[in-house]
């Protein structure tokens, strides 16, 4: 992919991107994910959330003491390009994957599953309180 394809990408507002078929490209270059400094969750989902997702993901955060800004969602197949980081959170929700080092891990079902899970809901919280003792 050349420079000029790249730009075009992050002119569209695209920061991640997968070849399908990566053997059709030899040479090319694994790109890197270097998170900003302000992204304190990154949160590792492979569904799409829709609104009542993001609702629910906003009110945990919230929870959390943390603003929307602070958050980055990734697909579970991006986690091997994360490089440079300042994450204090990686939340793998409904997958798994080996996270980020030097962050403090949770892991729950899917928002969409958590809706009607209250289960899941306290389960999750009780990870996060788990950190603060």
């Amino acid at each position: 992919m050349n420079q000029r394809d790249i730009q075009v990408l992050q002119e569209m507002g695209l920061t991640y991107w997968q070849v399908r078929k990566p053997s059709f490209f030899p040479d090319m270059q694994v790109p890197v994910i270097d998170l900003p400094e302000t992204c304190k969750l990154l949160f590792v989902c492979s569904e799409v959330l829709d609104e009542h997702d993001r609702w629910l993901f906003g009110r945990i955060l919230k929870s959390m003491k943390l603003a929307p800004e602070q958050a980055l969602l990734l697909p579970p197949q991006a986690l091997d390009q994360v490089r440079e980081h300042h994450l204090t959170w990686c939340w793998l929700a409904g997958c798994q994957a080996a996270h980020p080092a030097g962050c403090q891990l949770l892991t729950s079902v899917s928002l969409k599953q958590m809706h009607t899970n209250p289960a899941s809901k306290k389960a999750l919280w009780q990870q996060i309180c788990s950190y603060d003792s």
